[in-house]
């Protein structure tokens, strides 16, 4: 492993947003890291950040759904790692 040192310094932070769920209110809590990362990823994909937490919802196997979105923003950004990894790769 290697010895890089990555500052987590103030992604702990959680903080509860609103969200439109099936045109329901719901609230969320997350750390900031995963609602920055959430964003990122609607984006990529030319989604409102409702609608893909619609769809985490939709697909979740976990009771929690902060926990589902966590899940998802891992899966996302591991796949893409591994995406990369091919391509320099090849």
């Amino acid at each position: 492993m290697n010895d890089q040192r990555i500052n987590v310094v103030g992604f702990g932070a959680i903080h509860k947003r609103s969200v439109r769920i099936a045109g329901h209110p719901t609230s969320i809590s997350l750390e900031d890291v995963f609602w920055s990362a959430l964003r990122e990823i609607a984006d990529a994909r030319g989604q409102r950040l409702s609608g893909l937490v619609e769809e985490i919802d939709r697909n979740r196997d976990t009771a929690n759904l902060s926990s589902a979105i966590r899940i998802f923003v891992m899966q996302t950004f591991r796949q893409a790692a591994g995406n990369l990894a091919m391509r320099q790769a090849s």
